[in-house]
């Protein structure tokens, strides 16, 4: 791969992943020159806030690991510099590294304008190229060309071998079709409602709407603006919004799933 400049390939290890809040435990940078020589960046970084077990689960840091560990404050500099005017590459990081770093670096007192930096995000460049479609599907799974395609018959029949090639792959030869079902969607693990109203940190729940939105946890908010939740109980939201209310008011809080919280950090990678 040729290089006209600097090439730093970054990522990020976070508390979790809210762009707007959670914080960096590990940033790993790789710096290419157009001469080949490459200079490593890697640092454990100390949150200030206690790191999910869920997360510790997935990365294999822990709040002990991190302890002794500078803040991002006493290193933002020397990061800020590492990449310098460099184009920067990584895997979804656009969505997800480039804000979050973004926000620290301002947090530590420092501009970190990345949008006008060359990009290049490997996530981005594999979802635009690879197609995605049924055919693409049958040749992966199957080996085979699906001549046919867009003939409902022919479409039906490849998705029936998709199925049964999948349950090969994944699950193992001659096993029940609903072992599938463990693939299925679900709500992020972040929210606890279908509309996202409410989301996950740190364990407590944050109101995504309204005056208070991102600002203050629902335990926070009953002791700062009880009428505000008894508001929300005559206005026009979802049942389940206003079944969390109730039991909010009455002093009864939802616990955070932190098995379910795993798949949500797996699909970050």
């Amino acid at each position: 791969m040729k290089l006209t400049k600097d090439l730093v390939i970054l990522d990020l290890e976070t508390t979790g992943a809210w762009v707007e809040k959670d914080k960096i435990i590990e940033i790993a940078m790789i710096r290419r020159l157009p001469n080949g020589e490459e200079s490593i960046y890697v640092k454990k970084v100390n949150p200030k806030m206690p790191i999910p077990k869920a997360v510790s689960l997935l990365t294999g840091i822990t709040n002990e690991d991190v302890k002794a560990a500078p803040a991002f404050n006493d290193i933002a500099l020397e990061v800020l510099n590492f990449i310098g005017q460099s184009d920067i590459a990584g895997f979804n990081i656009q969505k997800f590294d480039l804000p979050i770093l973004e926000r620290e670096l301002n947090e530590a007192g420092h501009k970190f304008e990345w949008q006008h930096l060359n990009i290049y995000d490997a996530q981005v460049i594999y979802h635009v190229s690879e197609k995605r479609d049924l055919s693409s599907a049958y040749q992966f799974y199957c080996n085979r060309n699906l001549d046919d395609a867009h003939s409902a018959l022919a479409d039906t029949r490849a998705t029936l071998e998709i199925l049964e090639a999948q349950v090969a792959r994944y699950i193992g030869n001659g096993q029940p079709i609903e072992s599938l079902g463990k693939f299925e969607y679900k709500q992020v693990a972040e929210f606890y409602d279908k509309e996202r109203k409410f989301r996950w940190w740190n364990g407590k729940l944050y109101m995504m709407f309204g005056k208070y939105a991102k600002k203050y946890s629902l335990e926070e908010i009953v002791k700062k603006d009880h009428g505000y939740l008894e508001w929300i109980l005559n206005a026009d939201f979802s049942q389940e919004v206003k079944s969390l209310i109730r039991d909010v008011l009455d002093g009864r809080f939802p616990v955070f799933n932190t098995k379910q919280q795993i798949e949500l950090f797996e699909n970050l990678e």
